[in-house]
């Protein structure tokens, strides 16, 4: 008996997430569940990659991962299963949103296209395929049904796979993508420390946005820090980020997931 990990962009406010919760349990009672946020962007299948791919390490080995951040649900993109190396297994949409934590967990080792419609739950609607295929699906995994039941195999290199955004060297430091916003305001960004020793940036770093350079201070942690001073330091998941004390980063700088910022050697 395997837990479902269940990762979703539905939010907190509606019964979207309750409702596939409650579908697991009624196939698989004996399933446990764990929510691992339903706070992922509405249709940001980047974050929730992200998001899923930074706590895989931290969740059950032998867990079901349902995630689900589908702005395609309906049309043309498949629903899919994903095995780790590891023995994980993934379920939702091919969209890229699977692949980053599979491929941390041990690395793609088998796929499979979900075409049986007799584990699906009928009749299937065309906007809630997370009620009506992959919670089913998830749950029955979780409950022992072998994978190679969902469908046939997939091709591993048809798989949909995100294009992570890269860091771009400038004469004096970095020009970064802003990757996650978290409920604190802090900025993460698609940097990490050897990034920031490469391109030269100590101690201080100068923060450019829309043309205000605003000086930042790299550090630890929070602890003993102004309630206004800008931070740079390294995230729980080992990626560069900015932060304020107490309060929004991300308010003071105008950026949300997708911006840039560009961190500069002080002038």
């Amino acid at each position: 008996m395997r837990s479902v990990c269940f990762l979703s962009d539905f939010g907190y406010s509606d019964d979207f997430a309750g409702t596939c919760r409650g579908v697991i349990a009624r196939l698989a009672p004996q399933v446990s569940v764990i929510d691992i946020t339903h706070g992922v962007a509405r249709g940001d299948v980047l974050g929730g990659a992200l998001s899923l791919r930074n706590t895989v390490r931290y969740l059950p080995e032998e867990a079901v991962h349902l995630a689900v951040v589908d702005p395609g649900v309906g049309g043309q993109r498949r629903a899919v299963v994903l095995r780790s190396g590891s023995g994980r297994l993934f379920v939702g949409p091919d969209n890229g949103l699977l692949v980053p934590a599979c491929e941390t967990a041990g690395g793609i080792a088998e796929g499979w296209e979900i075409t049986s419609r007799e584990l699906f739950l009928e009749p299937v609607s065309a906007t809630f395929h997370a009620r009506d295929v992959f919670a089913p699906v998830a749950a029955r995994l979780a409950a022992g049904r072998p994978p190679g039941d969902v469908g046939a195999p997939l091709a591993l290199d048809s798989l949909t796979r995100l294009m992570m955004p890269e860091p771009q060297r400038t004469s004096e430091g970095l020009l970064a993508t802003v990757l996650q916003v978290d409920i604190f305001g802090n900025v993460a960004l698609n940097l990490d420390a050897v990034d920031l020793a490469d391109a030269g940036l100590g101690d201080e770093i100068d923060v450019v946005r829309g043309g205000e350079r605003i000086r930042a201070r790299r550090v630890l942690s929070f602890v003993g820090n102004a309630p206004d001073e800008l931070l740079v330091y390294i995230d729980s998941y080992g990626q560069a980020a900015l932060a304020i004390n107490g309060e929004s980063a991300a308010q003071l700088l105008g950026v949300a997931a997708g911006g840039a910022v560009e961190l500069r050697r002080p002038s």
